[in-house]
């Protein structure tokens, strides 16, 4: 007997509140819980249980084939630019450019370069001692200044490739990388202004926020300003990757003709993501590692140690893969496709709602995002939606509503010295601006690309 659009529709619903319950009541792994419900799911949906455990090894297969070696080369670059303190100069540099006045601005194009190889979180803490002392020097609220800083790193980190997060949503919905960067930085910034500058300077009029003493000790933190790399060396290496990727992009999409066949296949070999981070991820080791004096011994050790956290990353990636192609091969993904084309409702706003849903209940934005992912994929089939911008809509829904069942919620709240209300305020407000703002202009630009 075969299911019914409508049964298909009911097991998607039921396999993400099942999700949803083993994560966050039961405190499960994510990995495990995963890897759970797809075999229920395939399960439920009527596959054949023979071909269960085979469409489970294809999804992970497939999806760690490329996931696995960009966050591996993604994150030992970071960890390089963190530990040789090319973070650190990038913002004192921008904050030297564009002078203490405009000091905001600053704080949200460094967050903005930071994220691109570095996670959320680390370039977060990495930076916030800048926040601090800004603070302590004007005697405003911490806000005015941590506000800007946190929209340009959760943009980046939810927009931008290599980040893990836009990445796994592009390999699950089929989207060209460099397209993704693209829309990505078009998207990113206005959401980074919007929420940072602006959002920031409304709210830090409203709540003042000191530098909590449990987090200086009483003492005044100090900032390095010297035994820094270079600006020009660190933002060339930061822009490397980035280039290499957006140049097979281009030349892929403007020289169409035989005649530039043999240019493009080199284009094409040096712009492919694993090339890109790599030739980068050498360049920090030999410019920010050995060349500043670091052994080889200790470059490695540096590489190796980021290598730890990016294996559940890699592995909760992995399983999010395994969700999307239980939901591909069992048809039930394809019967909610067609129930949410029957409602009418445009693929970038079904995106942005399905991940906010996810992300509101879940807390998490990386199991938002790869469970939007797996959904979303069917209804793109036949769809004249472009692929770039449904992960941005998926990683705007991502971003919304980051509340108290969210980590980043008490990364600030504790950093900052907030109460929940005003975390809720000020942190949270400002996420929902930027996954809002990205919805919207991914929608609009839905219209012109």
């Amino acid at each position: 007997m075969t299911a019914t659009p409508a049964y298909l529709a009911a097991v998607v619903g039921a396999a993400v509140a099942v999700l949803l319950l083993l994560i966050i009541r039961l405190k499960q792994q994510p990995f495990v819980s995963l890897l759970l419900v797809s075999m229920a799911t395939a399960l439920a949906a009527g596959m054949p249980p023979e071909t269960v455990m085979a469409s489970i090894e294809k999804g992970m297969g497939g999806t760690l084939g490329f996931i696995a070696v960009v966050v591996g080369l993604g994150a030992m670059f970071g960890q390089l630019l963190e530990v040789s303190g090319g973070a650190e100069r990038l913002t004192l540099s921008l904050l030297r450019v564009f002078g203490r006045e405009r000091a905001t601005w600053a704080m949200t194009l460094a967050g903005f370069l930071v994220a691109i190889p570095v996670f959320f979180d680390v370039g977060f803490i990495i930076l916030v001692p800048l926040v601090y002392t800004l603070a302590r020097e004007t005697r405003r609220s911490l806000l005015l200044y941590g506000i800007p800083l946190l929209a340009g790193l959760a943009v980046t980190h939810a927009f931008v490739p290599p980040t893990p997060g836009p990445i796994a949503v592009a390999q699950l919905v089929g989207a060209d990388l460099g397209r993704v960067i693209l829309f990505g930085s078009l998207i990113g910034l206005p959401c980074a202004i919007a929420a940072g500058p602006l959002f920031g300077a409304w709210i830090a009029r409203r709540i003042y926020a000191e530098v909590p003493e449990y987090m200086t000790g009483g003492q005044r933190a100090e900032v390095r300003t010297d035994g820094l790399p270079s600006f020009g060396l660190v933002f060339g290496i930061l822009l490397l990757p980035l280039v290499l990727i957006l140049v097979n992009t281009v030349t892929g999409a403007l020289l169409t003709g035989p005649e530039h066949a043999a240019l493009r296949r080199v284009c094409a070999f040096i712009g492919h993501p694993f090339f890109a981070l790599l030739a980068a991820t050498l360049v920090a080791f030999t410019a920010l590692g050995t060349c500043r004096g670091l052994s080889r011994e200790k470059v490695n050790e540096i590489a190796t140690s980021a290598l730890a956290p990016a294996g559940l990353i890699i592995l909760v990636t992995g399983a999010g893969g395994v969700f999307k192609q239980v939901l591909v091969d069992s048809g039930a993904g394809k019967a909610l496709a067609e129930a949410m084309a029957g409602i009418g409702v445009h693929p970038v706003w079904a995106a942005f709602l399905i991940a906010l849903l996810v992300r509101a209940v879940a807390g998490s934005a990386t199991v938002a995002m790869l469970t939007a992912g797996g959904i979303v994929a069917p209804l793109l089939d036949g769809s004249p939606a472009e692929p770039a911008l449904i992960v941005i809509a998926i990683a705007s829904g991502a971003t919304a509503v980051s509340h108290v069942n969210d980590s980043g919620f008490w990364l600030v709240n504790r950093y900052f010295g907030l109460s929940a209300k005003d975390t809720l305020k000020s942190w949270t407000v400002m996420e929902s601006i930027i996954g809002i703002t990205g919805a919207t202009l991914a929608w609009l630009l839905s219209y012109v690309v």
